[in-house]
């Protein structure tokens, strides 16, 4: 498989792609690329937008949306991706339209897969550790299980100086290992997953002030780990569901 998975699409003061645009480029190698919109509303805007940030390198964008057989479409795709917005709306419309295992069959098959945000969390085995808000029920919240642990894009660190007492990210993870046994990816904004041939490495720069790298692993009975480089560990995960601790 290969796979290129954003924390983000939009760096703060910077164009939509801008801060991972020489890294897209490499890794879409001149294809032409399918655009998964069903994150956001409204799906021609969007390709629009994606269309547009990629025409100077002479990208052809195709939204999904598009197509009257959106499953054949996926079957003739030359690369994939799959962009940000509501996590429980993309999976649910991906359930609906039957395009879940068609879309994860032809990924492990060589079809190059990015996403970003939305589109990064659909890429792990199930979307239980988004931060969005549940607007739509999808029929499950199994999804493409591309890799075998679990992934929070837009990691946000506490900020001491804060005077909010809800739950941090940090805090929300915590819960979800008390009840899972399972690894969680923290990628902090500007920051991706690349992953090719059983080789796993995170790129990009974490933008945040307070920041001490790019990414943070979670994982049941270990403190929080700093990662940056090398993370190809992670693949070999086996994961356990449903046990509490």
């Amino acid at each position: 498989m290969r796979l290129l998975l954003l924390s983000n699409s939009t760096n703060h003061s910077a164009g939509y792609l801008e801060h991972a645009l020489e890294t897209v480029l490499t890794f879409l190698d001149g294809a032409a690329l399918t655009f998964v919109p069903y994150a956001l509303a409204d799906h021609d805007a969007y390709t629009a937008k994606v269309a547009a940030a990629l025409a100077p390198s002479g990208t052809r964008v195709t939204g999904l949306h598009e197509a009257a057989d959106p499953r054949a479409e996926i079957e003739r795709a030359e690369a994939v991706f799959v962009g940000g917005g509501n996590t429980f709306r993309l999976l649910d419309t991906l359930q609906r339209l039957d395009l879940l295992a068609p879309l994860a069959d032809r990924v492990r098959d060589g079809l190059p897969y990015m996403g970003a945000s939305a589109g990064t969390n659909i890429a792990g085995l199930t979307i239980r550790t988004t931060n969005d808000m549940p607007i739509a029920q999808p029929a499950s919240f199994e999804a493409l299980g591309l890799v075998p642990f679990q992934l929070n894009p837009h990691f946000l660190d506490a900020d001491p100086t804060s005077t909010h007492r809800g739950e941090t990210r940090e805090q929300r993870l915590a819960e979800f290992l008390e009840v899972n046994d399972v690894p969680v990816l923290g990628l902090r904004e500007g920051t991706w997953l690349a992953a090719q041939d059983g080789a796993a490495r995170i790129g990009g720069s974490a933008v945040g002030a307070g920041a001490p790298g790019p990414a943070v692993v979670f994982a049941r009975g270990a403190a929080p780990r700093e990662v940056s480089g090398d993370v190809s560990e992670l693949l070999g995960t086996t994961p356990r569901f449903d046990v509490p601790a």
